[in-house]
């Protein structure tokens, strides 16, 4: 009979310790949250680990609403994404442009696909539907691709508000229907001397 009770049911003196070990580590978890809390509402920084993370967090949120950094003026490769596979870089400039920075103010250049963009605005397509919208004119790039190929294709210098934030760009293709685009320029390097003839 011992032998059948022991399989069969938990002895009353294994259930105490388990009781009390659940009571133990409840307790401990309870004090951790507590002094995680309390920490965090007092703001005091005894041991330099709560004030750190909420220190971090309001970090986070002051590195998101600070100004872009400002670039000297100059001449860079820099990373362009579109939000549509319909408007993006030529495939033979790896999603790059030339930026250029003068007397504060940013353009890119945009090597297109090909010449089905006639204009773009900077700004919605609403606006650059409305009266006195200054567009964008395309100038003519010639593109050499991989099998040796050349390409004439249209190319836009763009506005750039901020760097590593998108930004609107409206187009019309030859059919003269307007369309909302996003864009975003970001890592910008120094040009070389190669990249700043392109």
């Amino acid at each position: 009979m011992t032998r059948t009770l022991t399989t069969g049911s938990t002895p009353t003196s294994a259930r105490i310790r388990l009781t009390a070990a659940g009571a133990a580590l409840a307790l401990v978890l309870a004090g951790c949250s507590g002094a995680a809390t309390g920490g965090q509402s007092q703001g005091t920084d005894t041991s330099g680990q709560p004030a750190a993370t909420a220190d971090a967090g309001s970090g986070s949120a002051a590195e998101a609403s600070k100004p872009a950094t400002k670039l000297e003026d100059g001449i860079y490769t820099a990373d362009v994404t579109t939000d549509s596979d319909m408007f993006h870089i030529n495939e033979t400039l790896n999603g790059k442009g030339k930026l250029t920075v003068k007397d504060g103010k940013m353009t890119v250049h945009m090597t297109l696909a090909s010449t089905g963009i006639v204009h773009l605005f900077p700004g919605t397509a609403e606006d650059a539907q409305k009266d006195g919208a200054q567009l964008l004119d395309p100038t003519t790039d010639t593109v050499k691709y991989d099998d040796g190929t050349t390409e004439e294709v249209y190319g836009y210098d763009v506005p750039v508000p901020a760097i590593d934030q998108e930004f609107d760009v409206a187009l019309v293709g030859k059919k003269n229907k307007w369309y909302d685009h996003k864009v975003k320029v970001s890592n910008p390097v120094p040009a070389t001397d190669a990249d700043s003839q392109k």
